[in-house]
């Protein structure tokens, strides 16, 4: 935040941009890891999937509240009031963090029965090998299919062109918070590979409508925005379900970085048809 603030030119921006790129990619997937080990530590493993949830749904939400504040700020007392406002929050993030301890590993089994399921693993049939990969494919593709679809689905509607700045503000504002409203309703959802093919199917059809009928286009970035509410808590609690306890930051790493691939390729498609 301090390089978006005070860097200069270009490379201050390319400076910037790879800071925060840095710390993204060494927050991905540990977030969840710290989460689900400490569900588990707590004895509470079950709550992984409400906290996970509801806290999107709070992140989501309060994102839009910091964004609309943000532009008070920046109309009342310029950009630099804004940029110091985020630092400020970004040093009581790392408070936070300074704060938190990481729980002890699970340990599920003894060392003989370790050594056991290590001698399991390394003789395991490839066909067993490929269905697992299937399986932990069928968990990740469908959230990102959905995520990457809601995006081109929104930078279209902002590109079109006919909504003016003030209701398109707005909207966006609808769009965030119609994913933080899947978000809380997938506490109570069950997380699992059908579950992620369900909403994926949701997420097609509503697609779909919006694409066929062109006064359903924006209600249909609204639905397909909280279909990908629902879905991306339930994926996260079922690859912490799914994984062992030293890949956990690592597999939802790998689902992190196939949003980012699915969504750049989404981004790029939409941005080259000409607009109507």
């Amino acid at each position: 935040m301090l390089f978006c603030w005070l860097a200069r030119g270009i490379p201050g921006l390319l400076s910037a941009t790879v800071l925060v790129a840095l710390g993204d990619a060494f927050r991905s997937g540990a977030d969840q890891a710290l989460l689900y080990r400490s569900c588990v530590a707590l004895e509470d493993e079950a709550d992984f999937q409400k906290i996970e949830a509801k806290t999107g749904a709070f992140q989501l939400t309060a994102l839009v509240g910091l964004t609309l504040a943000g532009g008070v700020i920046v109309e009342a007392w310029g950009f630099a009031m804004g940029w110091l406002a985020e630092t400020m929050l970004s040093v009581a993030g790392l408070i936070i963090a300074f704060g938190m301890v990481e729980p002890p590993a699970r340990v599920e089994t003894s060392s003989n029965s370790r050594a056991t399921s290590q001698a399991i693993a390394a003789t395991v049939s490839l066909s067993w090998r490929i269905n697992e990969l299937g399986k932990l494919i069928m968990l990740i593709v469908p959230a990102s299919l959905l995520g990457s679809a809601a995006s081109a689905a929104l930078f279209l509607a902002q590109t079109a062109g006919g909504i003016e700045r003030g209701p398109m503000t707005v909207f966006v504002g609808v769009v965030v918070s119609a994913e933080a409203a899947g978000a809380f309703l997938a506490a109570r959802l069950s997380a699992g590979v059908r579950g992620q093919i369900i909403v994926g199917s949701l997420g097609v059809v509503t697609l779909a409508a919006g694409l066929a009928v062109p006064w359903a286009f924006l209600p249909a970035v609204v639905g397909l925005s909280f279909v990908f509410g629902v879905a991306y808590p339930l994926r996260a609690t079922a690859i912490q379900r799914a994984t062992a306890d030293e890949v956990r930051a690592r597999a939802a790493s790998i689902a992190s970085a196939c949003d980012k691939a699915f969504t750049t390729v989404a981004l790029v498609s939409a941005g080259l048809p000409p607009r109507r």
